[in-house]
Order: structure tokens, then C-alpha cells, then sequence
């Protein structure tokens, strides 16, 4: 989306917003008891979604087709705005910045400076290698952390974060080699990792030609195989089922990709361990059910053997033998009357 055109009343709004966070930092700075306290409140204005009056206020500038293509971005969160504030007005934000630097070491500072200055980064020219690769760090650390809040709380708050990162920034060779080789490494892990979270598994294949090139290529393999290897990692660390679910869901679009013997037996370790109850992972049936889906689809070799061994395994439980004899049995009666309700009552499942 090209940057919003600025109203005089808009633009004072934005000076305004700019000032109080100007305030908020230097309360930070000048407070080390109530640091955490005061980053962690800014961090959450920052991230709140703009409302109907400040809209209006921040949207008085554009055409209707311009109104039009931000209303469709849905939820417009003051972080959204402030970093195209910041990035084609950078004065505007260079004490801020400064501050953020001071508070480099506290909880959220990360945060504030991912959301506020991801666009800045790669519009504005840094001079020092030094500061680049520092600014550059804290980028990927602080929308890190930002998507894990998304991950925590299932929700996709911070998606136009994400999509700024991998389609402006990542797909984009121009931008992309604006920060060092390390960081750019470091962005396409963290991308992997939350790419199916926040639905854009349809540009895996452009994402797989811009990766850059890794000094281990030649132990973990191409693309594919980092990202794999990455996804896995991350599948392992995914409590809320939701979002454990919603990645399931989407790995089979991994059918097909060429693979390492290694990395595809990763990916089908990681798969299986979802499969059965228990530890260590303790899924529940929504989960198992997906997981022995995702497996069955993308392994189909040797699905037989897998559904008998996890059968045998399953005896070692049997406090869960009840539960799953009433699951069968529901599923069994479940299968039958469906058919019959469908020919008996054809009437009335057309109008349901």
C-alpha cells in the first residue's frame, strides 16, 4: 500500500501521537522502577487498533479508492500508520529512535522498535554498519516476539507486520540486501516459522527463490529443506491448539517438495509425535486426528504399518481405552445414520 496522503489536521494528529510516545520514553528513562511497566503500556497504544474518530481524522487526506483499499485492511492499528509516518518522514522520528537505543536492554523495547520502524529500516539509508546490523537484530527479535503474541493468543493482530516483512522486504531483493547477510538469514527463519500463521503459504515458492544462501547448505540442504527443518522446530513448540490445528492444516501444501531423506524424516518424527496420547506432547483428539491426516497425505507410503503400530501403542494407555471405545462406537453410529437421514429426509438436509 503506497504511503497515506497527510492532511494538515492529519498530520497534527500523527505530531501529536509522536509527542506523547516522545513522553512515555522519556518517563521510561527517567523511571528504572517502572521501566518495564511504562514500555509495556506503550507498547500496547501502539499496537491498538485505530478507531472510527482517529480514522477518519488519520483517512481526511485520500481519495476514495485509496479509503477504500485501507478499510479493507482490516484491523488499522496505530503501529500501521506510524511507521509510514516514520519511514517517508524520519526526522519525525529520530528522538524516538534515540530513546528506543537508550532502552535497548529492557523488556518491549524490541517491540516498540519492530512495529514503529520496520518500514524506516529499508527507507532511510544507516551510515554505520554497526547500527545496521543492531537495528536489524532488533527487528527480527522484537516481530519475533510480536508474532508470538499473535501465536499466544490466536489471533492474526499482527499480520500486516508480517506481510510488510516477507512480500516488501523478502521478496524484494532491492530492500532485502539493505540489511546484512546475517540479518537476512535470520529474517527467512523467522518467516518459516510463522508463514502458515498468518496464511500467505501461497507465495512458498517465490519465498523459496529469494533464500538467501546459508554457510550450512550443504549439511541441512536448499530452501526447502531450512524451511521444513524450521517449521518443525516450531510445530514442536506450539501449545494452543487452535493455531496447532491451523498449522496442521496447512502443511499439506508441503506435498510434493523435494526434500532431504533427513529433513522428510523430520517432518514425519514431528508428525507422528502428535499422533499418539500421552507424553511428551499430550495432544488432544482434535489434534491427533489432524495430525495422522497431515501424515497419511503427505507420507502415504506405509500408512497401513503406522495406523497398526500406533495401535499397539495405544494399549499402553489404558485409561484412555473408554474415551476412545465411545469415540468409535459414536463415529460407527455417526457413519450409518447419516447415509439414511439423507435418503429418508432429503427435503429437509437441502434446507439445512
Amino acid at each position: 500500500m503506497a504511503p497515506l496522503a497527510y492532511t494538515q489536521k492529519s498530520s497534527a494528529y500523527l505530531a501529536a501521537l509522536t509527542q506523547e510516545i516522545d513522553k512515555k520514553l522519556q518517563r521510561a528513562l527517567a523511571s528504572p522502577t517502572q521501566r518495564r511497566d511504562l514500555l509495556q503500556q506503550l507498547f500496547a497504544d501502539v499496537a491498538l487498533e485505530v478507531d472510527d474518530r482517529a480514522r477518519d481524522i488519520i483517512l481526511n487526506g485520500e481519495d476514495a479508492a485509496s479509503r477504500a483499499e485501507v478499510q479493507i485492511k482490516s484491523p488499522l492499528c496505530f503501529y500501521d500508520v506510524l511507521a509510514d509516518h516514520f519511514a517517508y518522514e524520519p526526522e519525525r522520528g529520530k528522538r524516538i529512535l534515540d530513546f528506543i537505543v537508550q532502552l535497548w536492554s529492557q523488556p518491549f523495547a524490541s517491540h516498540i522498535f519492530a512495529l514503529l520502524f520496520h518500514k524506516w529500516l529499508f527507507e532511510v539509508e544507516v551510515d554505520s554498519s554497526d547500527l545496521l546490523l543492531r537495528y536489524s537484530s532488533a527487528l527480527v527479535q522484537g516481530a519475533m516476539n510480536v508474532f508470538w503474541i499473535d501465536v499466544q493468543t490466536n489471533t492474526t493482530h499482527f499480520h500486516s507486520l508480517f506481510q510488510y516483512l516477507l512480500e516488501d522486504v523478502a521478496l524484494v531483493p532491492e530492500r532485502l540486501k539493505k540489511i546484512p547477510l546475517q540479518a537476512q538469514r535470520d529474517l527467512f527463519l523467522l518467516l518459516s516459522r510463522f508463514i502458515f500463521l498468518y496464511n500467505l503459504d501461497e507465495k512458498l515458492d517465490s519465498f523459496f527463490h529469494h533464500f538467501p544462501d546459508f554457510r550450512n547448505a550443504l549439511l541441512v540442504g536448499g530452501p526447502a529443506d531450512v524451511f521444513v527443518i524450521e517449521l518443525t522446530d516450531q510445530l514442536q513448540k506450539l501449545k494452543v491448539e487452535p493455531v496447532l490445528l491451523h498449522y496442521l492444516s496447512r502443511i499439506k501444501v508441503l506435498q510434493g517438495l523435494e526434500l532431504r531423506m533427513t529433513t522428510s524424516t523430520r517432518l514425519k518424527t514431528s508428525l507422528y509425535s502428535f499422533t499418539s496420547p500421552g507424553g511428551p506432547m499430550y495432544p488432544t483428539r482434535a489434534v491427533r486426528h489432524a495430525a495422522w491426516d497431515a501424515l497419511d497425505f503427505l507420507f502415504p507410503v506405509g500408512q497401513f504399518p503406522r495406523h497398526v503400530i500406533s495401535l499397539f501403542f495405544r494399549l499402553l494407555y489404558p485409561w484412555y481405552w473408554p474415551s476412545s471405545c465411545w469415540n468409535f462406537v459414536v463415529s460407527c453410529i455417526h457413519a450409518i445414520l447419516y447415509p439414511i437421514t439423507r435418503v429418508v429426509f432429503p427435503t429437509c438436509n437441502r434446507m439445512c
